[in-house]
Parts: C-alpha cells; structure tokens; sequence
C-alpha cells in the first residue's frame, strides 16, 4: 500500500529539489492555525520573521520532519486577513531569499472585496515567484488551494450561499491551477481544500456546522465557522506535507506526536492521515 503510494507521489516529489533544506510558509491566519491550539504549538521548532512567537501548521511540519528524522528548517512569514499583494508589498525583502521550497497561501477568498475574483491574486502570486526566482532559481513555489467557508456557504448574504459546500474550495483550487501554469510552476497547488472534502464525503467530517454535528463526525470549523479546528489544521499540515516531500502521511502512524499533544484521538489522526494520503493520489488541477 506504502509502495503503491510511493508511486504514485513521485511526481510531486520531483517538484521539490533534491536534498531540500529549507521552507518558508507565507500566509494569514488561515497558515498559522488561528482560533486552535495550534498557533502556539511548537513555536521553537519554526522560525517566526514575523518575530510573533508563532508555531502554525509550519511547526506541524517541522514536528512530522523530526519523527521521521528529515532534517528542514522551517520558516513562516504570516499576517491575518491579508493577501499574497499585501506579502508582496510589506515583506518582499524578507520573503527575498533563497528558499529550497515556499509555499504561499492567499486570502480565503482570493479577493476580500471581490470574493472568487483572481486577478489580484494570480498577478501577485506571479510576481513573488520571480522574486523567488530571482534569489534561488532552483526554488519549488508551491500555491495552498485552502477551504469552503461554512459562512459563506451556508449563511444568507454568503458568496457561495445556496450551492454545494464543496464548490468554494473547487473554485479556489481551479484559479490556483491557472495560475500555476501560467507560472510554469512544476509543483500542483496544495490540495486542502479537496481533502477537506474528501472528509466530509467519507462521513468523517460534518459538512454543515449550523445544524448540530452528526454522531461520529468531526467539526472541520472552528467557533466562527470560518477559520478551521484543531483537526482540520492537521489535516492541512498533513496535506502540506505529503505534497511536498512526497511521504505518504499514513507513515506517522496513530501515536504521532502532535496529535497526541494536540489532543486528538487516535482514531480521528489515522483517519485524518489516510484522508491526506488518498488525496495526495489524485491530480490536484485538471
């Protein structure tokens, strides 16, 4: 099974350069596990430039790095509510520096006052890839397609309100498959959205939040139906970091450290890596 997996990843490990050392996370609240636990979790194993204090799903990664005893140092460079134009304006110096990997994750909805519109996104994101470039022409830069928002699905007035619950994430993810080919981007974008996905139709997660949760099921959302739970930013580190070093996350097992200082029951955690695992298995674009 391991093997097949294997397989069927290495193509996305080709998209990081051999002997990768180095990762920056760049991000909002969406990166750094805001609402949960996980924002303060392991701040010593990641570099904040933000200087915050800091762990995110950035110090997931770099605590899933250890137990399989690869050697990354973790980088994030994070701020709420803002996008990849707002990076590429106020830190541009710090995220101009040769990176082995970088991942750049946008604003939840692309463009906060024209939700699902990516123009202000792509031409930012093309932008900070020639910077990228320009440091380390080797880098891998990788976009995160993230979640449907609960309130502005299921909520009058919302964006998305009135159609499926999975189409939010499937337009976030189509617009970041543009702009990787229009990048010449070698790595597909980060597909948590569509694992989220994955869990709600295989009955892990609730898809709907405002009616009571179903028994056996798990909340993706946080309080504010909006930001994501403790469990659904595991399951973003997970995706995060099977794309990018193309290890299956199954490989962490039911005891894997985080989960269990995190809470989590074992359960839920070899569900939540299998989850991680069969989506990593597909394409991520068309």
């Amino acid at each position: 099974m391991i093997g097949r997996f294997g397989l069927a990843l290495a193509a996305l490990a080709l998209s990081a350069p051999a002997g990768a050392r180095t990762i920056l996370f760049v991000g909002n609240s969406f990166t750094y596990g805001a609402g949960s636990p996980v924002q303060r979790y392991r701040p010593e194993l990641v570099r904040d430039l933000g200087g915050e204090g800091i762990g995110g799903v950035p110090a997931l990664f770099a605590t899933f790095a250890q137990q399989l005893k690869l050697d990354w140092q973790v980088s994030l460079e994070t701020s709420p509510g803002k996008d990849l134009a707002w990076h590429l304006a106020q830190r541009r110096d710090v995220i101009a520096r040769p990176w082995d990997v970088v991942l750049l994750q946008g604003y939840s909805t692309l463009d906060r006052e024209r939700p699902g519109d990516s123009v202000r996104h792509g031409a930012a994101a093309g932008e900070l890839v020639s910077v990228l470039r320009a440091a380390n022409p080797r880098v891998s830069v990788r976009l995160v397609s993230t979640w449907s928002r609960a309130d502005l699905t299921w909520q009058p007035g919302g964006h998305w309100y009135g159609q499926d619950i999975h189409r939010m994430a499937q337009d976030l993810a189509l617009a970041n498959c543009r702009i990787t080919a229009a990048n010449g981007l070698l790595g597909q974008p980060v597909p948590v959205g569509q694992a989220w996905g994955r869990a709600m139709r295989q009955r892990l997660a609730d898809p709907n939040p405002y009616d009571g949760l179903a028994p056996g099921q798990i909340d993706l959302w946080g309080a504010d139906h909006y930001h994501a739970s403790t469990a659904a930013y595991y399951l973003e580190a997970l995706t995060v970091f099977g794309a990018v070093t193309g290890i299956d996350p199954r490989r962490l097992g039911r005891n894997e450290r985080a989960a269990r200082e995190l809470g989590l029951a074992p359960k839920v955690t070899v569900r939540l890596q299998a989850v991680a695992a069969a989506q990593l298995r597909e394409k991520a674009c068309p």
